[in-house]
């Protein structure tokens, strides 16, 4: 019923063919946001990547150790792709020996002591070790500044603007720093692209060398909440810091507090910004991945012509409530289609708009390829759109 409604609506207004501005990720839905004491926030849907709230979302911070969530992507993707295996035996030296890192949290790694990468992992995502980051890092790039490479190799594939990662594991470096933004997106990935590597996040203990210590994401023990993940990070210049997920029947959110002044206080405010979440908002998916939008005409090509829409589910974000005020209407970035198309290359927009505002925008995709016609087909439809332009 919300797919048809949406349609027909786009087919109504497939009006405008030039580009657009188009609403971006930060819309002033025009609810109060909560009061969160922390120097920079942000609350995200993961769904739709709309931010619902946010406060300096892109000012650079320590990250501390939610740095590990790259270190934990950067093992999490290594072994999806088998260039390691949780199997893997890994030996502790001088650097990565616990009791090079006093007074800071660690899973309490023994010299020459040989360790799985499945035990390190959890030693890095549950516990925050220090001492686990070092040993990965070495053992699957051969040093800490090959693994740091990669870890900013991550930093430029996602886009982000406001990060850069000096160490492995989060302790203050002036080179290091990150944005709640920035962590956001970094948490999205994990959850998206590695799904086995974010199951770890919402493990509540972890016991190595008879040694039991508890995740330190609060969160996790809130039965108010579905809170399955994500990372905490202290330091002196950092402040407390906390990315969390949760989830209902139908949204996913990601907050990110940074610079918060205590333990508790990090997980009071993560809970606010994802309550009034929740509240506020519902996550909906208007197009499903092969739905068709239009059928327009393509010119210069071997076929006349073509379906757009979406080769992927997409989802919007709408305050509570409001889903069938929703209006859609498409825009194509040329006023006509010319061959060679390629599959799933963006030819405009599918925009949404509530109270006559635009809130929403999801890319208009070929849903197929077009390859240049011959030489008496390309002439024919030059004569075609000499024509129509004489006429326009």
């Amino acid at each position: 019923m919300l797919k048809n409604k949406f349609l027909k609506s786009v087919s109504l207004c497939a009006i405008a063919f030039s580009s657009i501005a188009y609403a971006n990720s930060d819309v002033d839905y025009g609810i109060s946001s909560p009061q969160i004491n922390a120097q920079t926030y942000i609350l995200m849907d993961y769904n739709s990547g709309a931010v619902l709230a946010s406060l300096n979302p892109d000012q650079r911070q320590y990250p501390a150790s939610l740095t590990k969530m790259m270190t934990s992507y950067v093992v999490g993707d290594a072994i999806r792709t088998g260039k390691i295996k949780n199997s893997d035996l890994v030996t502790v030296t001088e650097s990565s020996w616990g009791q090079k890192f006093p007074g800071s949290s660690k899973m309490f790694l023994n010299l020459n002591q040989q360790v799985s990468v499945d035990d390190l992992n959890r030693g890095i995502i549950v516990v925050s070790g220090n001492d686990a980051c070092v040993a990965i890092a070495e053992h699957l790039s051969g040093s800490q500044q090959a693994f740091i490479d990669t870890m900013n190799k991550y930093v430029q594939q996602f886009g982000l603007k406001n990060t850069h990662f000096a160490t492995v594991h989060g302790l203050d470096d002036p080179n290091q720093y990150s944005s709640a933004r920035d962590m956001a997106i970094i948490g999205a990935h994990l959850i998206r692209d590695l799904p086995e590597e974010y199951k770890i996040y919402a493990e509540k203990e972890f016991t190595f060398n008879k040694i039991k210590q508890p995740n330190r994401n609060g969160l996790l023990w809130d039965k108010t909440m579905n809170v399955d993940g994500m990372k905490t990070g202290h330091t002196d210049k950092a402040g407390y810091n906390l990315v969390a997920s949760a989830y209902n029947s139908n949204t996913r959110l990601i907050s990110v507090v940074m610079g918060v002044e205590s333990i508790k206080g990090r997980e009071i405010e993560s809970k606010k910004l994802l309550q009034w979440g929740f509240a506020n908002f519902e996550t909906v998916k208007p197009l499903a991945a092969g739905q068709t939008v239009s059928e327009q005409s393509v010119y210069y090509g071997d076929l006349n012509k073509i379906q757009l829409g979406t080769l992927q589910d997409s989802y919007i974000t709408v305050p509570k409530g409001k889903t069938g005020e929703l209006k859609a209407r498409y825009v194509l970035e040329k006023k006509t289609l010319e061959a060679p198309l390629a599959k799933g290359q963006v030819v405009g927009k599918v925009v949404y708009q509530l109270n006559d505002k635009d809130i929403a925008s999801i890319d208009l995709q070929v849903m197929q390829d077009v390859a240049e016609a011959g030489f008496i087909g390309k002439a024919w439809d030059w004569v075609v759109l000499t024509i129509k332009g004489l006429f326009n």
